[in-house]
């Protein structure tokens, strides 16, 4: 893309909160579970999506606003999808209980395979591309290799769903976010796990009695932030031993059993979510404060992520099936 080649050599700008619609893009018939820019800068006017109605579409959402491909390889809804680090592959995983690795270009499968449950989070490990995470409706959480095409490890968890895998800086360690939450105890909520010897580090990390549908790491700072099903988001170190941060929440949007993810800025400045009544929140990072909001969608607004290299560009996208670029 033109649009991005005088970005590539320059230092990532100050993020501003974008205020107009650029592109509304609705291909979908269906819920869109995932939005992700290409990881690969050169590459990044392209943009993945993962809906429920069976697809995973890939856009131009920089220079046209078109789809440029359509991927139908599952047979039921799919709930996530990754870029691989070279920008030429897409794995997904989904209801069907299919994991696939397709290739960009042809759309054909490099890799296919059946699981023992419904997907619902995957990962690619930040220093091993052939290695990623998935878990799903199941108390385990899964290490596959793709160049043996085996499990590599299994990390149990008393749970019953996995709902988000964040790994921390360096992949040694990784979180998920469950769903086991009880009327007695909120342990487990968010457990943390060491990569390679699959041992449960704590799952003493958050405390309170909500689920936490998304986990997202700070780009520069050793924190991640929880997003909670009380309508607020929780700041956490990422470091042993994954302590809250008291003093700080973000609260105002609405999550009220969506699965809402939330993204910081490059920058690190804002902190940017989803809302239930489809509004975009943009908080400050630093005072937890909201600088804005945007009435962006009709329905749920589930995804909101800025662009790696074009300053304030973000994508959203909705429970109504529609993907929209603002600026």
């Amino acid at each position: 893309s033109e649009l991005i080649k005088p970005y590539l050599g320059s230092k990532y700008k100050v993020t501003e909160v974008p205020k107009s619609l650029i592109f509304h893009m609705s291909k979908h018939s269906g819920p869109v579970n995932e939005i992700q820019w290409c990881p690969v800068w050169e590459q990044s006017h392209m943009l993945l999506s993962a809906s429920m109605d069976k697809t995973l579409k890939v856009w131009d959402a920089v220079d046209t606003g078109c789809c440029l491909k359509t991927y139908s390889c599952h047979s039921c809804a799919v709930r996530a999808a990754q870029w691989s680090s070279c920008g030429r592959r897409i794995l997904s995983g989904g209801f069907d209980s299919m994991l696939h690795l397709t290739d960009v270009e042809t759309g054909k499968q490099i890799f296919s395979s059946k699981t023992e449950f419904r997907i619902s989070a995957l990962k690619f490990h930040p220093t091993e591309s052939n290695v990623f995470i998935y878990g799903g409706f199941s108390p385990e959480v899964k290490a596959w290799d793709l160049r043996t095409s085996k499990v590599l490890r299994v990390y149990k968890a008393a749970v019953q769903q996995t709902l988000d895998i964040l790994f921390l800086p360096e992949g040694r360690e990784f979180l998920t976010s469950t769903d086991a939450v009880s009327r007695d105890s909120a342990d487990r909520t968010i457990v943390a796990w060491d990569f390679q010897s699959a041992a449960k580090i704590s799952n003493q990390i958050f405390h309170e009695r909500y689920t936490c549908p998304s986990l997202t790491l700070h780009p520069k700072e050793s924190v991640f932030v929880a997003q909670t099903n009380g309508n607020y988001m929780a700041l956490f170190s990422a470091q042993r031993p994954y302590r809250i941060n008291k003093k700080k929440r973000y609260e105002g949007h609405k999550v009220e059993g969506f699965a809402v993810g939330c993204e910081f800025s490059p920058d690190g400045t804002l902190l940017v979510t989803g809302s239930s009544d489809g509004k975009v929140f943009f908080y400050n990072y630093h005072t937890s404060r909201i600088i804005r909001t945007l009435s962006a969608h009709k329905e749920a607004c589930v995804s909101a992520i800025f662009h790696p290299v074009l300053p304030s560009l973000l994508a959203t996208c909705d429970w109504a099936g529609e993907i929209k670029i603002w600026q």
